[in-house]
């Protein structure tokens, strides 16, 4: 520690700007032990030619050598490298970083650094705090005045404040936690969960100072051509559908190995998928999985995508969420699931294979996401005016509500939300794990151009019972939690604003058990529209995921159509003849029954408070 004391002269008025930019880079480099710094290379050049243009640059400024990978403040521009063109991303040591971040906040309001500079500081640090990713861009910072005296004055407070730590300040490679994007144009985004798997933000940082950005890592892996491919499986017991893909539009998209289709279909039959037809592509779809959670450095868990009304859905569906509990052990489950609409049915035996897919889906998900086709069907005609809405319509709402959840693993955001939040925020007990989605704003691009679409506004949107993608009312139920994605130009200011004014309603109730209720997250990347689709371009949206008793009414129908027809055992003996036991009806309806009372409970106990405060009134 005493070599740094040394470094830093004993009067910082005598020195220029310019050599007290310098200096401090210098003294932040050196903080960093030298043996670490050999793993990292420097970016590489676009050409040739622009190698030899930065070889004298390389030679002068010190993170060309492999010894400074870090440094606050960006290159000046007098001497231009290119790390002011390029994004350049370093390991922090957390103790350091916090205590200049720390500092910034105390001086910034009786400085005179510019707002930008003030708020980009702010924002890096409130993520260093709430560990995610400080990642910031101070291009400019060399311009003024005072900021590199400013700097070495912070560095001499914090080696004077050390002394007797200096032994154990050691900055392992476990530690590398958080890059930082220094004098970029633009910032390097981390890569949480992918479909099947996820590259680790803690791995290190020589892909991230090559430029590579994390963000499509999150869902695509790179070939060796540069190509992007999603890491996602596509799987069907009957070829037609896929074969769709293969021909398609995006056939170029996807890798064909993750393309895979049977020879027969399950015939809406639950115990074909799951006993006979199913197994015969487990697996090679188990195979397909290995591989592609293999190419995850750190696997954080899956996204499933399913219906539970037809055979392979339910079938093969409960079959693949069995193996994957075994093979993967406690890794998350966030599933998608479509279940049959009130009044509108393609097969006669849906409530059965609904009941015995929900069986599984209750002990092998941690999160599952409810949809029925004739929710979404009616906010596509009542909100974008078409007549007939298509399948492609359906799926590309129900695409917005699944990348506003993902959004914040991919983009930077001021209250970024990350997968496994949902499950510690949104499940109070196990079985209880169910959720209805709403998103806003739904409106066509002719009606746009009339719409206010403010944050309150929005907000207000996705808690009316006509915009719930499953068809129930949450007026009926109560919400134990509430988990609200906003995207876009959106501020916590107004974000407050709007979820102070639904607390006031009647309207929106919440159980007693759980005060806070509401769970929020920004995300700055505003949403993204198909184009040429029939949803306009908004500058800000918000999708809610909320776990809300009502949900035991989508349950309540399936049930009530299950038992008329197991009363009579009408189309058994098709499912006993794939292999399955009748006993398994029994069971998976008792489980099913035991989930409706399990919501009845929960919301009972508070209704039992609000009468005994009635009786003492």
């Amino acid at each position: 520690m005493n070599n740094f004391n040394e470094m830093l002269p004993s009067s910082l008025g005598e020195m220029s700007d310019m050599e007290s930019l310098d200096l401090s880079r210098n003294m932040f480099s050196a903080y960093i032990p030298k043996e670490l710094t050999s793993q990292f290379a420097p970016p590489p050049p676009a050409s040739n030619e622009e190698e030899d243009n930065n070889e004298e640059s390389r030679k002068e400024i010190p993170w060309y050598e492999g010894h400074t990978l870090i440094s606050l403040l960006s290159p000046t521009p007098s001497r231009p490298t290119m790390a002011s063109r390029r994004n350049v991303a370093c390991p922090v040591n957390e103790t350091l970083a916090k205590f200049v971040f720390e500092k910034w906040e105390e001086m910034a309001v009786k400085e005179t650094f510019t707002d930008r500079l003030n708020a980009t500081f702010s924002k890096a640090y409130k993520n260093l705090c709430d560990h995610k990713d400080p990642i910031f861009d101070l291009k400019g910072a060399s311009k003024i005045k005072g900021v590199g005296k400013w700097m070495l004055t912070l560095l001499k407070q914090y080696f004077e404040s050390n002394k007797d730590d200096s032994s154990q300040e050691v900055l392992e490679p476990r530690e590398i936690r958080w890059p930082l994007v220094v004098g970029a144009t633009s910032c390097l985004k981390t890569a949480p969960l992918p479909v099947f798997g996820r590259d680790c933000p803690n791995r290190p940082c020589d892909e991230a100072m090559r430029g590579i950005n994390y963000a499509h890592s999150t869902f695509f892996s790179e070939t060796g051509a540069g190509k992007y491919v999603p890491r996602a499986l596509f799987v069907d017991l009957e070829p037609t559908v896929i074969d769709e893909v293969r021909t398609g539009t995006y056939r170029q998209l996807f890798h064909p190995d993750q393309l895979i289709s049977g020879k027969e279909d399950a015939a809406n039959n639950f115990a074909r998928g799951h006993y006979s037809v199913g197994k015969d592509v487990l697996d090679i779809c188990l195979d397909r999985i290995r591989k592609l959670c293999d190419n995850c450095s750190s696997l954080q868990g899956f996204l499933f995508f399913n219906a539970v009304g037809g055979g392979t859905g339910s079938g093969l569906g409960s079959l693949l969420l069995e193996r994957l509990s075994i093979d993967y052990g406690r890794k998350s489950k966030l599933g998608f699931t479509i279940y049959p609409s009130p009044q509108v049915s393609t097969a006669v035996v849906e409530p059965y294979n609904s009941v015995l897919s929900t069986h599984s889906l209750l002990e092998h998900t941690d999160v599952a996401v409810l949809l029925d086709n004739e929710a979404i069907y009616d906010i596509c005609k009542r909100c974008l005016n078409i007549e007939r809405p298509s399948y492609k319509n359906l799926n590309r709402l129900v695409s917005q509500v699944i990348s506003s959840i993902t959004s914040s693993l991919r983009f930077q955001g001021a209250l970024n939300v990350d997968i496994t939040e949902f499950q510690r925020n949104l499940v109070p007990f196990p079985r209880i794990h169910f959720m209805l989605s709403s998103y806003a704003p739904v409106v066509s691009k002719e009606r746009v151009y009339h719409e206010a679409l403010t944050v309150k506004e929005i907000t207000n949107s996705v808690f009316e019972d006509n915009s719930m993608m499953a068809k129930c009312d949450p007026r009926r139920g109560k919400y134990m939690a509430c988990c609200l994605m906003y995207r876009g130009d959106v501020v916590p200011k107004d974000v407050n604003a709007a979820v102070s004014s639904i607390k006031t309603k009647r309207t929106v109730q919440f159980v007693d058990w759980c005060p806070t209720g509401f769970k929020c997250g920004i995300n700055y990347q505003p949403p993204t529209v198909v184009p040429g689709g029939d949803l306009a371009k908004v500058p800000r949206a918000v999708c809610m995921i909320s776990n809300n008793s009502a949900v035991a009414e989508v349950f309540s129908r399936i049930d009530h159509k299950f038992d008329l027809m197991f009363a009579k055992h009408t189309f058994v003996h098709w499912y006993v003849g794939e292999g399955m036991e009748e006993g398994e009806f029994s069971e998976a309806r008792e489980d099913l029954a035991a989930l409706e009372r399990d919501y009845e409970e929960v919301a009972a106990d508070d209704l039992d408070d609000e009468k005994e405060e009635d009786e003492d009134y």
